[in-house]
């Protein structure tokens, strides 16, 4: 018996650890399992519809708990060999790394004391979740009314941390509140039945019983009436009353407590670079803009303008030849103009996404602080394809010569077909489909409106212009940016430096403005991923010569999702050798 007992004993003992791998791969299941916990709406903008039923916590110590578990994540993987790990899982493992590094950063500047942004925010974008929500089921409705009476408390709680971000200085500023406030009041509704949330309820499945669809409808109703709109009502008169009387008199991040770190913290972060600071910034957008203002008078000469740079300018603001007599006749258009590039891709990229997209306009209650355009997407069974957002709202002020630059950035082969390719990643854990570095995403964007040029997309020489005038838009931002939030620049400023370099209208030069106010170095990713990315490019062209193709190039960057630069920068010098190998 004890010589059995000896003979399973040392069949034990030299039970070999788990290799690295399996360690990244267990690290990494635990790791996006408990994001789809912490952070249910955005689970169901994954596909993922075990927490369908639920809001996110949101209180002080919810944002505690998670900046602990993300420094958890982190000593696991530096615990992990990486030299052990073959290519792929080492790729797995930086992209980790990298997400996790930047929540711990900026988790310790407590940013939930400002939930919103100029354009959108905690009391919006629960939208985009009831649009991605999927309602087939009986089961699917009995989740979204869980979630619906779930729905006040989340607001108190973000109520309760803008409490303390007016104790602490820590707001956004008093100047761009009141035309943030309209998207606040617009929450408040006469009856359900004209809320937003209540469209699940407008149009429901067959598969549920004509009177199980009144139950649900009615406990819709009831909830939205007597708890979810009046949340609203709470919510709009806090901000009115308290809030905007209460919130700093300064402007920029610098002016926030220990906002110097603070703002250098999220430049990194939207740049993914790490030595990136505001100074270097700003002189690189200050060249651009030199640039790119040579290239415009170039095509100006090409209309045949007979003016100044600025008569130019109010020629493209005030003439109608520019305008959409209608909203349904600016949407008519976008749409055209997208299904247009559709048909231009197969020649420049090898790999194309399954999910479609279509064109819609911002939702209206959103819509007069929003953006000019915006790409919403979808998961990949989701019920619906990625959506293309055009704002109508004021259309007699969106010109129709950005309309093409516009496609190219958000919907393709822009911002839907590297989303929906990211979908599709062959063998990838599930965070790096959702994964989104801004300087890449963004500067892909970029990229693929100058991509147009090639692709013919640009009909006239004011089309041109109207994608050089986004692309002065975004080096204007390099030097905007900064110079709101690390220079002392004021609104006035800014609005000019903007308004005297580009075409955009007025109306979308001062929402722009609040949005870079109300957003830190957000708009710095996309000149800094754009150059990088033209300047990868032509390495590629440079060392590949004649079997240069623009096909496999443009695979390359986009077939392993999101990358922050320089992890792209390495990936696509993987690309160069491999393709030189193949010629050999």
């Amino acid at each position: 018996m004890l010589r059995v007992v000896v003979v399973i004993f040392l069949f034990i003992a030299p039970a070999a650890q788990a290799a690295p791998a399996d360690d990244l791969g267990a690290l990494i299941d635990e790791y996006w399992a408990n994001e789809m916990v912490e952070h249910p709406l955005s689970a169901t903008g994954s596909g993922n519809a075990d927490y369908n039923d639920r809001m996110p916590a949101v209180a002080p110590g919810d944002h505690e708990r998670r900046a602990g578990q993300a420094t958890t994540f982190a000593a696991r993987l530096e615990a992990i060999d990486m030299a052990a790990l073959g290519a792929d899982d080492r790729l797995n493992a930086e992209l980790l790394g990298f997400i996790l590094k930047h929540d711990i950063t900026l988790a310790a500047f407590d940013s939930w004391r400002i939930p919103f942004l100029a354009d959108t925010g905690f009391h919006t974008n629960f939208g985009y979740v009831v649009s991605s929500t999927p309602f087939r089921t009986e089961m699917d409705y009995d989740n979204y009314l869980k979630r619906l009476a779930g729905f006040p408390a989340y607001i108190d709680q973000n109520i309760e941390n803008m409490r303390q971000g007016l104790a602490d200085g820590f707001t956004q500023p008093k100047e761009i509140l009141p035309k943030i406030l309209p998207s606040f009041a617009a929450q408040i509704k006469d009856n359900a039945a004209e809320h937003p949330y209540f469209a699940p309820f407008q149009t429901m499945p067959d598969a549920i019983s004509k009177r199980r669809q009144k139950a649900l409808r009615k406990e819709g109703e009831e909830i939205l009436n007597r708890q979810v709109i009046p949340a609203f009502a709470r919510l709009y008169a806090f901000m009115k009353d308290e809030y905007l009387p209460g919130a700093r008199e300064t402007l920029g991040a610098y002016d926030l407590p220990n906002g110097e770190a603070y703002y250098t913290a999220r430049v990194r972060f939207y740049t993914s670079l790490d030595d990136a600071t505001a100074e270097e910034i700003h002189k690189l957008g200050l060249k651009e803009v030199a640039r790119i203002r040579t290239e415009m008078a170039e095509v100006i000469e090409e209309t045949g303008f007979d003016g100044s740079f600025a008569e130019f300018l109010e020629f493209l603001r005030t003439d109608k030849q520019f305008y959409a007599q209608s909203p349904e006749a600016l949407l008519e258009r976008a749409a055209w103009i997208a299904k247009d590039i559709d048909g231009r891709l197969p020649a420049y990229f090898g790999k194309l996404p399954r999910q479609p997209y279509s064109v819609e306009p911002v939702p209206a209650e959103i819509a007069p602080n929003y953006t000019t355009a915006r790409y919403i997407g979808a998961a990949k069974d989701a019920d619906r394809g990625g959506q293309f957002w055009v704002n109508t709202y004021n259309h007699e002020k969106r010109p129709l010569y950005q309309l093409a630059a516009m496609a190219l950035h958000e919907a393709v082969p822009g911002h839907h077909l590297q989303s929906a390719l990211s979908l599709e990643i062959e063998n990838a854990p599930d965070f790096r489909k959702d994964f989104y570095p801004h300087a890449f995403g963004e500067g892909w964007g970029l990229y693929s409106e100058k991509l147009g040029v090639e692709m013919g997309v640009y009909q006239t020489p004011y089309d041109n212009f109207g994608r050089l005038t986004w692309e002065m838009w975004r080096a204007a931002r390099l030097v905007i940016d900064t110079g709101l939030h690390a220079k002392g620049w004021t609104r006035d400023q800014a609005v000019d430096y903007l308004a005297s370099n580009t075409a955009l209208s007025l109306h979308n030069v001062n929402t722009e403005v609040d949005r870079y106010i109300a957003w830190p170095g957000q708009a710095l990713a996309y000149k800094m991923g754009e150059l990088t990315l033209w300047e990868l490019r032509a390495k590629a062209e440079k060392e590949l010569g004649d079997d240069f193709d623009i096909r496999a190039f443009h695979d390359a960057v986009l077939n392993g999702g999101g990358l922050p630069l320089e992890v792209l920068r390495a990936q696509i010098d993987i690309y160069i050798a491999e393709a030189k190998l193949e010629k050999k």
